[in-house]
């Protein structure tokens, strides 16, 4: 199959994931893509491959505007979730802008507990 092929057959298939993904579904997704984005970031800042980095944390930050644009404000943990959210935009800024390795390591560590809890509030839904 030749690569033009496959990448439009991965894609056809990731749309279709998508639009068939219930919310909580779609929240995991986003959360397990954000922690590739940033993991993939970090390894490229170690190689000094600036230019990947760059498009991972970028990536990353438009993750979390979706993330925190979906929060519905009438939940009471919304200010607290959306507040983090601007926390870590301005650290993958900073890890970007300044090539901050460790601000890369930092949204990381705080991004991880983040998506075990949606993935375990998700799986609740589930069984449910």
């Amino acid at each position: 199959m030749p690569v033009t092929t496959l990448a439009r057959a991965q894609q056809e298939y990731l749309e279709q994931q998508v639009s068939s993904a219930t919310p909580e579904r779609l929240v995991t997704m986003l959360y397990d893509r954000l922690l590739v984005d940033v993991e993939r970031a970090r390894v490229a800042q170690q190689n000094g491959d600036w230019p990947s980095a760059g498009t991972y944390l970028t990536h990353a930050q438009a993750i979390i505007a979706e993330l925190s644009g979906s929060l519905d404000s009438g939940w009471e943990g919304s200010d607290g979730l959306r507040g983090l959210y601007t926390y870590i935009t301005g650290r993958l800024i900073v890890a970007n802008v300044g090539r901050d390795v460790a601000a890369t390591e930092e949204c990381g560590t705080l991004i991880a507990p983040l998506r075990e809890a949606w993935h375990a509030a998700a799986a609740a839904l589930t069984v449910s």
